[in-house]
């Protein structure tokens, strides 16, 4: 694998269409670019089976490549033989530094774990029923609901910026402060995981109790691989961070960039 940055990587998207959902398949793509570049974009699926219908129009707005596969026997599932398939045959090419599998089965698990020790990078995504072995099979695995829900939060911000449409002489009801567009307190925050922190800033932390906020951020990933901020109601790692009371955090000036700033975090003595 090529020692390249993150949102550099060359990644092949493999997508089962049996188990994704069409109707976020623009925001999945949208993710996936976070990560790296998509080189190599293929779904896999019976596309003469009624079940798949409707997946022209997002596969012509994304510039995925659709592959057939037909199911020879009733109860057996050839798609996932075919990217499996595909994936080992990407990955002996070399022209790519890793993948994003896209479903919630787990029959994927093996193939991510073989991926991996080939040296490759693996972004899992699928929805939250996806079965545990495949999330932890991966280096980072995405709830689909979480990214979707990112994608309706904007729309309605961008909705309700847009200027009242009675006339002005009329008089406006006072705005009310919509609990949803808040994050939870920190009260809510899953008491696992504000262990998982203190537990990764305890392990990277240097004799002061210090830690790089990037560091620890890596470190839960591979703990965790679904760990997502989004998951608990924050945007950014750095916002649930703040929010949890026996955390401190210390802003320091970079002196490899102008006006840049790194993050520290140490728990509370």
């Amino acid at each position: 694998m090529n020692m390249q940055k993150q949102d550099e990587l060359r990644l092949a998207v493999l997508i089962d269409a049996d188990n994704a959902p069409r109707r976020q398949l623009k925001e999945i793509m949208e993710e996936i670019a976070v990560y790296g570049t998509p080189t190599v974009k293929r779904i896999y699926g019976d596309w003469t089976s009624p079940n798949l219908t409707g997946w022209k129009k997002p596969l012509l707005e994304t510039a995925i490549t659709p592959i057939q596969q037909y199911g020879y026997t009733t109860g057996k599932n050839a798609t996932d033989s075919a990217m499996i398939i595909d994936a080992m045959d990407i990955l002996y090419s070399g022209r790519v530094d890793g993948f994003c599998i896209v479903s919630s089965d787990s029959d994927f698990t093996r193939l991510a774990t073989r991926l991996r020790e080939a040296g490759m990078k693996v972004f899992g995504f699928g929805e939250k029923k996806t079965p545990n072995p495949f999330i932890v099979a991966c280096d980072k695995f995405l709830y689909i609901e979480i990214i979707g829900g990112e994608k309706k939060k904007a729309k309605a911000k961008a909705k309700e910026a847009l200027p009242p449409a009675e006339p002005e002489s009329q008089p406006k009801p006072a705005k009310t402060p919509k609990a949803a567009a808040k994050a939870p307190p920190a009260n809510q925050i899953p008491e696992e995981i504000v262990d998982l922190i203190s537990t990764a800033i305890d392990d990277v932390a240097d004799d002061d109790g210090w830690a790089y906020l990037g560091g620890v951020g890596n470190l839960i990933s591979k703990k965790q691989p679904d760990f997502d901020a989004r998951n608990y109601g924050y945007k950014k790692l750095t916002l649930l961070i703040d929010a949890i009371e026996s955390i401190e955090m210390d802003f320091r000036d970079n002196v490899l960039e102008n006006n840049g700033k790194l993050i520290f975090i140490r728990n509370k003595k």
